[in-house]
Order: C-alpha cells, then sequence, then structure tokens
C-alpha cells in the first residue's frame, strides 16, 4: 500500500481532471445551482409583486421538462409516428429529430436576466438612441385586462430596434416572451435571447413535423398564460408601409382557441421611426427582391466608430423620435362569437387595420410625404403639412406634440443630416427611394376610409 507508483504525466493529468470533475457534480455544482435557483426565486417574488400580470408558472419551468413534455404531447407523438411512416425511418430517429426541434424552439427563461440586464440594456439602448414618445395609450385599459387572460401584443416590424423599444416599454406591465427568427440563432446571441424568453422559429420551414412541434409549443404557452409578442409580417418590412400578415403564428392560436377556455386578447403596436437604422439595406432588398440585408463587416464598422466619435465629441442628437401606440386590443373570444370555420385570416386583417390606425404620425414621415409632391417653398410646405395636421386632427391618429414649425425644422434638419434634401427642398432622385420609404409609414392615415376612429379614447401620454 506505501509502495511508490510511477505513472506518465499524461495520465496523472487525466486521473486530476476526472477526480476534478467528479468533485465538482457532486458537491460544487449542486451547491451552484441551489445559490442560483435561491437567488432567482427572490428575484421572481420580487418581480411579481409589483408586475400587474406576474411571470406565468409555464415560463418557468425548467427547459428540459418543457422539452419532455413537448415532444411527448399526443399530437407531436403522433405527427412523429407519421413523419416516419412517410420517411421510411424508425420511428426513434424521427423522435429524436423532434426532440432537435423542440430544443431549437424552447426558451430558457431567466428572469434575472430579463429584469436586470435585458431591461436596463432595452432602456440604455433606446434612449440614448431616440427620443422615446408614446403615441396612444390607455395604460388603464391595458393593465384592467383579465389578468388570468393571455395577452399577445401584435407588431409592425420596422426595425430590429422594435424588440428592444417594446422590451423597455412593457417591463413595467410583463415579461414578453418573443417570436425571433433564424437571425438570432448565432452564439452568442441566441443563448442571451433565449434567457429573455424568446423562442426561435424557422420562417421558411415547410416540415410538418416541424411546423406540429412549433404549433404546440405556442399553444401551450398560451394556453398557460405567456404573454408573447409576435410580428404577424414575418419579417422587417422592405417598403416602409405595414404589409399584409402572415397567418402561420396567428394560426396556432387562433385554431386551438376555445370558448370555455383561457381568454385570448391580441394587443395591436404600431411602431414608426423618424430614423430606422436599417432602411437604405431594407429598401435594396426590396429593390433586388432577395429578402438578404445583411451589410457587411467594414460598413458595420466603420458607422460604429463614426457614431463612437460623434458622441465623444458630444455632437450627436440622437436619431430623431421613436414612437409606439397601443391600437384598440381585441378579444378573440368576443371577436368569434357568431362566427363559424376558420377565422384566422379574417383576425389577422383586422389587426392590421387596427395598427395602420394607431401608426404614430412623426416630423420626418410627414415632412417626407409633402416634399414628395414636388414642394420647393417653404411657405408652401408648411400650409401643406398644416392641412395634413388638422385632416387628421379629426381622427385617432397619434400626431406630433410640438408645434407645426418645430415639427418641419426637426424633419428637415434631419433630411439634409442625412443629405437627402437639399438647402432649396430639392428631392436628388438617389433619395426619393428613403424618403418613400418613411412616407409609407403614415401612407394609412391619407387612405379612403383610413382615418376612421381606432376606438380607444386615452389621451397620448
Amino acid at each position: 500500500m506505501t509502495q511508490t507508483v510511477h505513472l506518465p504525466l499524461w495520465l496523472l493529468i487525466l486521473i486530476v481532471l476526472f477526480a476534478a470533475v467528479t468533485f465538482a457534480s457532486h458537491f460544487l455544482f449542486p451547491s451552484v445551482r441551489w445559490f442560483f435557483r435561491r437567488r432567482a426565486e427572490r428575484v421572481i417574488a420580487k418581480v411579481n409583486a409589483r408586475l400587474p400580470r406576474p411571470i406565468e408558472p409555464f415560463k418557468l419551468a425548467r427547459r428540459y421538462d418543457m422539452i419532455q413534455r413537448l415532444i411527448y404531447d399526443a399530437e407531436v407523438v403522433q405527427e412523429i409516428g407519421e413523419y416516419a411512416r412517410k420517411e421510411g425511418i424508425p420511428e426513434n430517429v424521427a423522435f429524436e429529430k423532434a426532440r432537435s426541434y423542440a430544443r431549437e424552439i424552447v426558451p430558457s427563461f431567466s428572469a434575472t436576466a430579463y429584469f436586470t440586464f435585458g431591461t436596463r440594456l432595452a432602456r440604455w439602448l433606446s434612449r440614448s438612441l431616440y427620443r422615446i414618445r408614446l403615441g396612444v395609450f390607455d395604460r388603464a385599459q391595458i393593465e384592467g385586462m383579465n389578468p388570468d387572460a393571455a395577452i399577445i401584443f401584435v407588431m409592425n416590424h420596422r426595425s430590429n430596434m422594435d424588440y428592444m423599444l417594446v422590451t423597455y416599454l412593457v417591463a413595467r406591465a410583463s415579461a414578453l416572451s418573443y417570436a425571433v427568427g433564424e437571425w438570432a440563432r448565432v452564439w452568442p446571441l441566441s443563448a442571451v435571447i433565449r434567457m429573455m424568453g424568446a423562442y426561435f422559429i424557422r420562417r421558411k420551414s415547410r416540415g410538418a413535423l416541424y411546423r406540429k412541434v412549433l404549433a404546440r409549443y405556442v399553444q401551450m404557452a398560451t394556453a398557460g398564460g405567456v404573454t408573447q409578442a409576435v410580428f404577424p409580417e414575418g419579417g422587417l418590412s422592405l417598403t416602409g408601409a405595414v404589409a399584409e400578415p402572415r397567418l402561420g403564428l396567428l394560426n396556432y392560436i387562433v385554431s386551438d382557441f376555445k370558448p370555455d377556455g383561457r381568454e385570448v386578447i391580441f394587443v395591436p403596436v404600431a411602431l414608426n421611426y423618424d430614423r430606422v437604422l436599417e432602411d437604405k439595406f431594407l429598401i435594396a432588398a426590396d429593390k433586388s427582391g432577395v429578402r438578404r440585408f445583411r451589410p457587411p463587416l467594414s460598413t458595420v464598422c466603420r458607422a460604429v466608430l463614426a457614431h463612437l466619435w460623434q458622441r465623444i465629441t458630444r455632437r450627436f442628437d440622437k436619431f430623431g423620435t421613436a414612437s409606439v401606440s397601443f391600437g384598440e386590443p381585441l378579444s378573440l373570444g368576443d371577436f368569434m362569437q357568431g362566427r363559424e370555420g376558420d377565422q384566422t385570416e379574417a383576425v389577422g386583417h383586422e389587426l392590421m387595420v387596427r395598427i395602420r390606425r394607431a401608426m404614430p404620425v412623426l416630423p420626418v414621415p410627414l415632412v417626407a410625404r409633402v416634399l414628395l409632391a414636388g414642394v420647393t417653398d417653404a411657405a408652401d410646405l408648411r400650409a401643406k403639412v398644416n392641412a395634413d395636421l388638422t385632416a387628421l386632427a379629426s381622427t385617432d391618429a397619434p400626431l406630433p406634440r410640438r408645434g407645426l414649425d418645430k415639427v418641419i425644422e426637426d424633419a428637415l434638419m434631419r433630411l439634409r443630416q442625412r443629405r437627402l434634401i437639399g438647402d432649396d427642398l430639392q428631392v436628388p432622385a438617389e433619395s426619393r427611394d428613403v424618403l418613400a420609404y418613411y412616407a409609407a409609414s403614415i401612407a394609412g392615415h391619407f387612405d379612403a376610409g383610413a382615418a376612421k376612429p381606432a376606438g380607444i379614447s386615452a389621451t397620448a401620454k
């Protein structure tokens, strides 16, 4: 027992490594997990005490447990069998395929990450880049909705800043679970997004098994009362206008709705900007017909360095106003009364109509619309902008709160800073697409019949 044993150095290192892993897994890791679990429970209890809509138990379930529940769901199991028969593969192989889809979709929500790092980052980034303005927002109506209902915020998609902006504004009411596209499935961004409660979706997947796994997750989350946020347009708007909805996610929710089950309430949310950071890439994608607008790394680096230099020299005056308006909520139960068959298309159309009605009217889109009509005289510009504001004053369209002259001055300053117009108000040919992009965001207010009241009588706060 006391004899000396000679070992190669590599074997000694391997033995020590295995011993360290065994010690950590049996003694250290459980203590660490217990420490963080207790800390997370305290955070959740503190957050739930102040939230009008506490975090749902479904969202707090362990990710492993949620994946198991999803892949053993009766409908998913049935689809696994169908997939195995169609593909001519063993069911256990098809089962592992479904498990991989579930791992891809299911988030790993962390209340600590969301309400400390996440919301603070969203607040700082939103307020450092834009002047944030609430358009139409009936706080009493939003907070007075059935606390047991599943609330689903349905938003138009203008910019990747949409996530930050809405997270910041809704953080005092609830924790949002976003449906996020494949652009975010990049490490380490994917891990952060999962901790924020987002779930990943493949926009172009046509496989029945994948769609069934995704559908059942969305339906389980809705039945569990999870507050969700979806972009029914299916991607960023390439034209600036609110597009027609893609009905996939909406269909999962509407088709599974039961009148005697949990109430589902859709809240339309309209977002608009004086400056969309990705505008020229989106316009180029629209022209090319290819939805690929990933900017070159060199372009991004130059833009970031230029922005940092503006901040260092204190010449950065933000990118104008970013505004959010909340439209009239749509109760799915009330909407479905007296209707038969699949109402997904009708629900989608109605929600997009309410988003267009609630769209904030901002200085740059307002002035861009008039300049595109060929106005080159300052007096004519003022008269036409005033006429548009007067026409919209009888509606519930969220209008700028500053005076007419300030609105025009601010818009012209920002357009000139970007060299989109000249000092003589002429619009160069190469700038017309950019101005049209911003003017399209509020075109719905001027279309025939679009000036109908949005149904919310609250004053903008």
